[in-house]
């Protein structure tokens, strides 16, 4: 058994809509993308909206950022404190997503967001802030 890196690709913003409507459908917009900003909102006090990137990742993951070049002072709700890239924080938002819609009674969105979580945090575990994400999202 190999253990291939995962790589992420930027999704260019002509193809947003099509590749996010591909993994999530109709629930992107309706709940995926509006609880990505709302968690991001509770964890990141100074985080005041803004472009998001969108990636894509080799192993079928797909996760979401806001700005690359800020670090964020983050605190969660498990007691966690301390700061974030935007990337590491995009991951983290993008985790406490998938983990709290994996629970939904729309099993289809369950079953998918259960996918997008492991394939994320797969990608994350290889991150230069992976013990941070980790202890954020435990």
């Amino acid at each position: 058994m190999t253990n291939q890196i995962i790589t992420r690709r930027q999704v260019a913003d002509d193809q947003r809509i099509n590749h996010t409507a591909n993994i999530f459908g109709v629930q992107f917009p309706l709940r995926i993308e509006p609880a990505v900003y709302s968690f991001t909102e509770m964890m990141a006090a100074e985080y005041n909206g803004g472009y998001w990137e969108f990636y894509a990742l080799s192993n079928g993951g797909f996760y979401m950022t806001p700005d690359l070049n800020k670090t964020f002072q983050v605190s969660c709700e498990n007691g966690f404190e301390g700061k974030l890239s935007g990337d590491a924080l995009g991951i983290t938002v993008c985790l406490y997503t998938y983990s709290h819609f994996s629970f939904s009674d729309n099993q289809k969105l369950a079953e998918v967001c259960t996918r997008q979580y492991h394939w994320l945090r797969d990608f994350m575990l290889e991150h230069d802030e992976a013990r941070v994400i980790l202890q954020a999202v435990d």
